[in-house]
């Protein structure tokens, strides 16, 4: 096939090329994911670990598809976020804030990698202590979990996507905790980080999505907000936005100088997927974001928080509806966690029961697992293993 009848035909996971590259954007997202853990200690400047995170996908990336005719572009999808305790979301500040990680703090990492436009995100929270997570904590994380394994269940061809709604709302509820309203989860498609079929974390009145069903060869980001609190997020300061995306469908003749020109570094740098205002040139950006945002030329990712004193748990994976089955791509496995609940839900338990694969028609033997692998249902679809039991809830 030619390079013309590929840019007209929309390309999916049925092209073993595009499923290599959602692969290896993931690879390397893991990897970065697994570097910022690592680094997630007290005192920790949360900006640096931002910006490792950043340049880690960055030189990563950079390395790949370097000798070929088309230019690929290639780099960072969603830019690196830690968001601490009741902080929901978005927390990625500039060079010249000085927040660090504290003993205790629950830190949500957020991150995301593109290799040719096809995206791989992932969102991950770790508890900054030795030995195991308990109390509150350890039942948020839980739940998130819990939630998160029942979603990628349910993301599948056939399936709804108020299905995915319903249910994680029970699992929540299950652990006395409550889906955070306003996290969506969202296909993906090549240069789509927020595709037109939703999951809603919360149905309300106030927020309608069509309703959608699931496909085979459709790539999702499966976004889990889960909150000790009311699951009610709210912006404190506008100041402390700092994730933008470009508006592609508005245009305007801004009037400001200090506009046009952050605008026109946008345009050329992050035509597409959204940044971080760290890396425009600060003085200028801070005037003149303010005009793009106000004429909808950039779609501003707000700092949310839920109230002190709360807790927020975030766990985001990129799955492929491959025609043998999902394929979680993105994961991190979690600490050893001790909830104070247990979920005997029969409903839940069913969910979780479910497999990740498609059975093939016929009785081919089974492929035997090589040492170190998992074998059925399971595979690189289940990197955070479920145990439902107080000791262990998502212990791995």
């Amino acid at each position: 096939m030619s390079d013309d009848e590929r840019e007209e035909k929309e390309l999916d996971l049925s092209y073993p090329e595009v499923v290599t590259k959602y692969k290896s954007a993931a690879d390397i997202v893991n990897r970065a994911l697994q570097l910022v853990v690592a680094e997630c200690k007290p005192k920790a400047k949360i900006v640096d670990l931002c910006e490792k995170g950043d340049n880690f996908i960055r030189e990563q990336t950079g390395n790949m598809y370097k000798n070929v005719k088309k230019k690929i572009e290639r780099g960072v999808a969603f830019p690196t976020c830690l968001s601490i305790n009741n902080v929901v979301c978005h927390f990625s500040p500039l060079a010249s804030d000085d927040s660090v990680l504290e003993e205790g703090d629950l830190v949500k990492i957020d991150m995301g990698c593109h290799i040719d436009g096809f995206i791989a995100v992932v969102a991950h929270t770790h508890v900054i202590q030795e030995g195991p997570v308990t109390g509150r904590k350890a039942d948020v994380l839980a739940a998130t979990n819990t939630a998160a394994e029942v979603a990628l269940r349910l993301v599948r061809p056939g399936k709804k996507n108020k299905d995915v709604t319903e249910a994680i709302q029970k699992v929540a509820a299950a652990y006395d905790c409550k889906i955070v309203e306003g996290v969506l989860s969202h296909q993906m498609k090549q240069f789509v980080i927020d595709g037109n079929k939703v999951v809603l974390s919360v149905s309300s009145p106030d927020v309608r999505v069509d309703d959608a069903e699931f496909e085979e060869n459709e790539v999702y980001s499966v976004d889990i907000a889960v909150s000790t609190g009311e699951g009610k997020p709210r912006m404190l300061d506008e100041k402390q936005t700092t994730i933008y995306k470009r508006a592609v469908d508005k245009n305007y003749h801004l009037k400001m100088k200090a506009s046009r020109f952050i605008f026109s570094e946008i345009n050329q740098k992050f035509p597409i997927m959204p940044f971080t205002a760290r890396a425009l040139e600060e003085k200028r950006a801070r005037l003149g974001l303010v005009e793009c945002v106000s004429h909808d030329l950039v779609q501003p990712y707000p700092v949310l928080y839920e109230k002190p004193g709360d807790y927020v748990a975030h766990i985001k994976f990129t799955v492929l509806l491959m025609p043998n089955g999902s394929d979680r791509v993105t994961s991190y496995p979690l600490q050893e966690l001790q909830p104070t609940k247990t979920v005997d839900h029969p409903e839940i338990k069913a969910w979780l029961a479910l497999g990740t694969k498609t059975k093939k028609k016929g009785g081919g033997k089974k492929k035997k697992a090589k040492k170190g692998e998992t074998s059925g249902a399971e595979g690189s679809a289940d990197a955070e293993p479920m145990d439902t039991s107080a000791n262990g809830a998502a212990e791995n």
